[in-house]
């Protein structure tokens, strides 16, 4: 049986040249980063190396990337370490309803601690408007916190714009670029932000390695406590295997690149959708300011759930779950707005770098079949 996988939003493979940088590091270079000898020095060397190969992505300094165990560990060091560095100055935290649940869950500990935080709605396209989160700013808002980019819808939010209005009311402004990196440019210093979270399982680099930005001079108070590893903000033995695979990651994305590619494969699909299937599929999200690989359709009178469980061979996600007989739609596309009947037929479809026409043309096989 075929089988085909266009759920990369969801987790990449290991890209062959991100095992091939990390496999000398499974025989040799065993020594402990922090130690003065020889085995120490050889590995404190890659590893800096990949924290370059991270900050060279992202355009900033390398004193200013971490390495974390992830994007969901990333987000909790920033919205945490800002929350308790900043409780003298204020309690309020603003962000949107269609954050990933790394976000959201994090704000809701925090007002367990005292935070108060506002949930932005967005637009029917699955946009968040910077006026709307000015207008959400008050006296005691010390952290703006927006996603890059969806990762149901891909659509891409309006970053440089609400980081302006952060610059203007003097507030730290975070983003989680889980899944942007990779797909878009993704420059700190041109989106204006103080922090910014990237998972590596989402580029093409092992899972349970992530990286933060964080601006120079922006203070945070450190999630895990211990020694003094990456510069007194993350305690722990550096993960030396991990890393150099996520610093190879950020370097194929950043020399080769395989976002106008995934466009042009991503509006073919859309296009061929359409035609087999006239008034018939409904596109979620923006029609074009969105990823270069993500497609989030309506299938009109169908449950998305009923139609991936005809076509176990293809590996894609839905936006609603259903329960005894009834179906709940995704946070992201109630946010949306999208009436009940329409997003229960909901599939995201993520291609990635290694998806090919033929697949795409199976799929598209697949689907008019069922």
């Amino acid at each position: 049986m075929k089988y085909v996988y266009l759920d990369y939003n969801a987790s990449t493979p290991l890209a062959p040249e991100v095992i091939e940088a990390m496999m000398p590091f499974l025989y040799e270079h065993y020594g402990n980063p922090s130690a003065l000898h020889w085995a120490g020095k050889g590995a404190r060397e890659a590893y800096e190396k990949a924290r370059d190969q991270v900050s060279a992505l992202l355009g900033c300094s390398s004193a200013e990337i971490i390495f974390t165990s992830g994007g969901s560990e990333s987000n909790n060091h920033a919205l945490k370490g800002v929350f308790n560095a900043l409780k003298s100055k204020g309690n309020h935290i603003i962000t949107t309803q269609i954050e990933h649940p790394a976000i959201i869950n994090p704000c809701e500990f925090l007002k367990k601690q005292g935070a108060q935080v506002t949930y932005v709605g967005v637009d029917a396209h699955g946009q968040v408007s910077p006026s709307q989160i000015e207008r959400a700013v008050t006296e005691n808002t010390v952290l703006i916190t927006v996603m890059h980019a969806n990762n149901e819808t891909g659509v891409i939010q309006p970053i440089s714009e609400i980081a302006r209005v952060a610059q203007k009311h003097n507030i730290l402004f975070h983003s989680d670029a889980a899944q942007s990196a990779g797909k878009i440019p993704v420059k700190v210093k041109e989106l204006g932000v103080d922090l910014l979270s990237l998972a590596g399982h989402k580029l093409y680099a092992p899972k349970g390695i992530g990286a933060l930005y964080i601006r120079e001079g922006t203070s945070l108070v450190p999630l895990i406590h211990g020694a003094a590893h990456e510069g007194g903000q993350r305690a722990g033995t550096e993960n030396i295997l991990l890393a150099i695979g996520m610093g190879k990651a950020c370097e194929l994305a950043e020399t080769n690149p395989a976002g106008p590619i995934m466009g042009e494969l991503r509006d073919y699909f859309w296009q061929e959708l359409q035609n087999i299937f006239p008034n018939r599929v409904v596109l979620n999200g923006h029609p074009e300011n969105r990823l270069p690989n993500t497609l989030n359709v309506n299938f009109i009178g169908r449950t998305g759930q009923e139609i991936l469980g005809q076509i176990p061979q293809l590996a894609a996600s839905t936006g609603s779950a259903c329960h005894a007989g009834s179906v709940e739609l995704s946070p992201v596309l109630k946010a949306m707005q999208v009436e009940a009947q329409t997003g229960k037929g909901a599939i995201r479809f993520s291609l990635g770098r290694y998806t090919t026409k033929e697949e795409i043309k199976l799929v598209l096989q697949w689907l008019a079949s069922v």
